[in-house]
């Protein structure tokens, strides 16, 4: 997944090239029309192909240190990373995603260099090819790029231009072992920018909002979290289209409360997400919150494992009722355990014609002990 757009401070892909768009007819110019035709077009393969070729042929038409040639390989370094394998864990992909990689790397590279030459070494202009550097590396070269890209970005008295960089770099090193107080800070104080500057329905300030209510859902500060995922609906209904983050903040939320002992309370956001999802009698329905079902005393120090197969309904508010066990192994035990379990789901309920309605689901619970 690409984590942050390089274009904090140039322009878009498609007009960042102005200063050679005006140069004579030539193969190079060829490259470079099909290339903004390919961004137009969302065509990831084409704007790969055609920002390399244009950067090649821009090496044989620009001076190695112009300004002109950082543009082209910002452009192809970017499009090198959007070109990445979306499952990067074969064999195959694994390779082509470290070609693409070092070969993004290099281009950024060439870009840093070449804006050092022409704006300095603290210019905010760096902070582009610096991201792009460090979303081209490990995470731990990547913290060098980002903490320089961060010192520029405090220096230029900008704060937009400064949550934009904290964003970013907490985006790029949240899911890693990198990931530190200091980076979760980042983004608090991003979003703490976001709401003095940019309006209520900005749509930056509200995905950043639904990634601080994440945050503070993890480290249990379920007020705070609460606050922050509640904006973030608000925002979205007002859409005339159901938006992916409003129904995650409506999950998250279920979670939240359930967790709380208030149950009333994630009714409603049960009730929101199954209006906001098509329903077919086929699909087999996921729990917005599960309680994992004990496992008995007495099976787990016989080493005795099991399973049970569940029937039952799901009301009109999402709520678990008539569970009955249709099949087991393993004795009475996990089957009460199961029972008294699955009564705590909660899922979102099923709408016809725009009603909620019972809905009938299974589910096969698994008890098995650890080999090791």
């Amino acid at each position: 997944m690409k984590l942050f757009p390089k274009t904090i401070l140039v322009a878009a892909l498609s007009t960042s090239m102005l200063m050679v768009s005006s140069l004579s007819a030539s193969e190079f110019s060829d490259a470079y029309k099909a290339y903004k035709a390919a961004v137009v077009a969302k065509n990831n393969t084409d704007i790969e192909n055609y920002a390399l070729q244009a950067y090649k042929l821009g090496t044989q038409k620009f001076a190695g240190d112009s300004l002109d040639l950082a543009m082209l390989a910002l452009n192809a370094g970017d499009a090198s990373i959007q070109n990445m394998p979306a499952n990067p864990y074969t064999e195959e992909n694994k390779a082509k995603a470290d070609a693409l990689k070092e070969q993004a790397f290099a281009l950024y590279k060439v870009a840093l260099d070449n804006y050092k030459k022409e704006y300095g070494a603290d210019a905010v202009e760096l902070i582009d090819p610096l991201m792009g550097l460090a979303d081209s590396s490990s995470k731990k070269e990547a913290r060098e790029y980002l903490n320089d890209a961060l010192d520029i970005a405090a220096d230029s008295e900008n704060p937009m231009l400064l949550a934009d960089t904290q964003k970013a770099y907490f985006e790029m090193l949240s899911n890693s072992q990198y990931y530190t107080r200091k980076v979760r800070d980042y983004m608090l104080d991003a979003y703490q920018t976001y709401q003095q500057l940019l309006p209520e329905n900005s749509m930056k300030r509200v995905l950043a909002a639904y990634t601080v209510g994440s945050i503070e859902y993890a480290e249990k500060h379920y007020d705070k979290a609460e606050t922050a995922l509640l904006y973030v609906i608000e925002q979205f209904e007002a859409l005339e289209f159901d938006h992916p983050y409003e129904l995650a903040a409506h999950a998250k939320l279920v979670e939240l409360y359930e967790r709380q002992g208030e149950s009333d309370k994630s009714t409603q956001h049960c009730i929101a997400i199954g209006s906001m999802q098509p329903w077919s009698p086929e699909q087999e329905q996921s729990p917005l919150f599960r309680k994992e079902p004990m496992y008995p005393i007495s099976a787990a120090r016989a080493g005795r494992e099991g399973w049970t197969i569940i029937d039952f309904t799901v009301d009109e508010m999402g709520f678990v009722v008539e569970p009955v066990i249709i099949e087991s192994d393993g004795g009475s035990r996990f089957e009460k355990e199961s029972l008294k379990a699955i009564k705590s789901w909660r899922y979102a309920p099923k709408f016809v014609d725009g009603k909620a309605t019972e809905a009938k689901s299974t589910v096969r619970l698994d008890y098995t002990l650890s080999k090791y």
